[in-house]
C-alpha cells in the first residue's frame, strides 16, 4: 500500500512573527517579505524612528503590525516586548533575531567594553530573546541570523566573528532543547550590501576580490536574497528541519579553486 503524501506550502502567511532587528539590513528585508507573505509582523529595533518608518512599510504591505521599540541588552525591554505581543495577538508563531551591531576591530585592537558590547547584543541577546519568547511559545520556530564569518577568517572582526559562532552552537543545542514544539534554526549569509558593510568592500580592494573570485555571480548579496530561507525555515515546510545552519552564500564557504 503506498505512503500517503501530502506537503505543507512555504510560507509564512497567517502567522505571528517577531522580528528584532527589524529596521535595518537584512532584519528589514525578512520583516518585508513576511508582511508580502501575509504575516503579521512586529517590528522592534532600538530606534523608535527607525521602527515607525518600518511599520509604515509593513502596513503598506498589508500586515497587521506592531511597532516596539526594544534593547535586547535589557532583559526588562524584552518581556515587555513579548507582552505587548501577547495583548496584540494572543500568541507567538515565529521569531527571528537580526541584531545589527558590529565592532570592526583586530585581535590586538579590540577592547573590553567592544568584545562585551559585541557579545552582549549578538550572542547574550540571542539567549535572552530565544528563552523569554520560547516560554510563551506552544509551537513554532526561530530563527537566528548568524553569519559566514563564523566559517571563514575574516580580518578585523574578532568579536563578531567569535560570537556568531556561538550563534551556531546555540542554534543547535537550543533545538535539541525546545523541540519538538518549536523548532530552532539559522541562516549563515555570506557578504551582503547593507548599511553596516556598504562602502566597506569596494571594487579593486582585495577583499572584495576574494569574494568575487569564491562566489558564483562574482558580486555581493542583497538582503532580500536572505528572506526566501527563512520563510522557509519558519513555514511549516520545514516541520523536520531544526538545529539547521543554512548557508546562504552564493557558493563563498564552499568554493574551490582550479590549480
Amino acid at each position: 500500500m503506498p505512503l500517503e503524501y501530502t506537503h505543507s506550502p512555504v510560507t509564512v502567511a497567517g502567522k505571528t512573527a517577531v522580528v528584532i532587528g527589524a529596521t535595518s539590513g537584512i532584519g528589514r528585508a525578512i520583516a518585508l517579505g513576511f508582511a508580502e507573505d501575509g504575516a503579521d509582523v512586529v517590528a522592534t529595533s532600538r530606534s523608535a524612528d527607525r521602527v515607525e518608518r518600518t511599520a509604515r512599510e509593513l502596513r503598506e504591505r498589508g500586515a497587521d503590525t506592531l511597532e516596539i521599540t526594544c534593547d535586547v541588552t535589557e532583559r526588562e525591554d524584552i518581556v515587555d516586548l513579548r507582552e505587548a505581543v501577547l495583548e496584540a495577538f494572543g500568541g507567538i508563531d515565529v521569531l527571528v533575531y537580526s541584531p545589527s551591531y558590529i565592532a570592526r576591530e583586530t585581535v590586538l585592537e579590540v577592547t573590553d567594553e567592544q568584545w562585551e558590547d559585541v557579545f552582549d547584543v549578538q550572542l547574550k541577546g540571542a539567549y535572552r530573546v530565544t528563552q523569554l519568547f520560547a516560554r510563551e511559545m506552544d509551537e513554532g520556530a526561530i530563527v537566528h541570523i548568524a553569519s559566514a564569518s563564523a566559517e571563514t577568517a575574516i580580518p578585523n572582526l574578532a568579536a563578531y566573528s567569535t560570537a556568531k559562532g556561538g550563534i551556531d552552537a546555540f542554534t543547535r543545542v537550543a533545538a535539541e532543547e525546545l523541540g519538538p514544539e518549536i523548532r530552532v534554526n539559522a541562516i549563515r549569509p555570506g557578504f551582503v550590501v547593507t548599511e553596516q558593510t556598504q562602502g566597506t568592500y569596494t571594487d579593486g580592494e582585495p577583499r572584495f576580490e576574494t569574494i568575487k573570485d569564491r562566489t558564483t555571480q562574482g558580486r555581493l548579496g542583497r538582503p532580500e536574497e536572505m528572506v526566501g530561507a527563512v520563510i522557509y525555515l519558519a513555514s511549516d515546510a520545514a516541520s523536520y528541519t531544526t538545529g539547521e545552519i543554512v548557508t546562504v552564500d552564493d557558493g563563498f564557504i564552499a568554493a574551490t579553486f582550479d590549480e
